[in-house]
């Protein structure tokens, strides 16, 4: 990789607009070597703090600070390779926001070298994003750092112990109310989410039994029959408030399904007059489940 002086660049017709005069004309920034990174880094971050933010060299220098240490990134994404989640190029863009970050807030007054203030940031907003995004249910962030510290002492006191530690020790461990340890506990269910396409575990299964099904073909649904069960418990005590002869036309209309002729004939009145007790005991029957609601 060659690097040509700006004056250079801009008579041989090459310069990129906006480029700053006393900076380094570089052609493709992302293929600088880490050492000379380093070394032109402090040159482009001396002229960035000296640019006026949103002119064209201050987005030059800026850009071009961005794609000589992208290596950082990529050297802090590689500790996440195996997390289990999120993409590498997912990992990698968030970590980029880190490394924009550390360029936005570093300060060459404070003689620290920009790797050692830019990889913290980096690390940090891809934990972050593992954080925020790799819990299958949501849960308070209080619970998702509880959950690590549970794991820690948990491991610790297990290896003193020789067994796993009670919610009581844990709570002594970390100086916390065993309910917080339980709460934490059952918090951390939500950390993964197994699919209902998964097999069911068929140890045990028994002759006859599908060994190859999964949690979905177990899964219950609902019963059409159950709402029907919940209105005959709530019409019970409403029925009871009816007379005999009442009780009696409902029964011979819903329970032996006898046409309002039918029963007319059977209690020696008229069709008309059956309709009318139905309709004036059907209304009372509705308005007292509609009071229950």
């Amino acid at each position: 990789m060659t690097v040509h002086s700006a004056q250079t660049a801009q008579t041989a017709g090459t310069q990129r607009a906006g480029t700053a005069e006393e900076l380094p004309w570089i052609e493709d920034a992302g293929k600088i070597a880490p050492m000379d990174a380093r070394r032109l880094s402090r040159l482009f971050f001396d002229r960035l703090q000296a640019l006026e933010e949103g002119t064209h060299e201050h987005q030059y220098a800026r850009n071009t600070l961005i794609e000589m240490n992208l290596s950082l990134v990529r050297f802090a994404a590689n500790r996440f390779r195996n997390r289990g989640s999120g993409d590498m190029e997912d990992i990698i863009q968030v970590g980029t926001i880190g490394l924009i970050k550390a360029i936005d807030r570093f300060d060459l007054s404070r003689e620290v070298e920009f790797t050692s203030f830019a990889v913290p940031y980096i690390v940090g907003e891809i934990k972050r994003f593992f954080r925020d995004t790799s819990w299958a249910v949501h849960v308070p962030r209080r619970l998702q750092e509880l959950r690590v510290d549970l794991a820690k002492a948990k491991e610790s006191l297990a290896g003193d112990l020789d067994r796993d530690p009670t919610v009581q020790e844990l709570a002594e461990d970390l100086g916390i109310e065993e309910s917080e340890v339980t709460e934490g506990i059952v918090a951390s269910n939500g950390y993964t989410a197994g699919s209902l396409d998964m097999p069911t575990d068929t140890a045990e299964a028994g002759p006859g039994q599908n060994a190859g099904r999964t949690f979905a073909d177990v899964l219950g649904e609902p019963d059409p029959a159950m709402e029907t069960v919940e209105n005959l418990h709530a019409l019970a005590p409403l029925l009871g408030e009816l007379d005999e002869r009442e009780r009696r036309i409902i029964d011979m209309r819903f329970g032996q399904e006898m046409t309002q002729a039918q029963i007319g004939a059977e209690l020696g009145i008229s069709q008309m007059h059956v309709s009318r007790l139905l309709s004036r005991m059907l209304g009372k029957l509705r308005s007292g489940m509609l009071a229950q609601e």
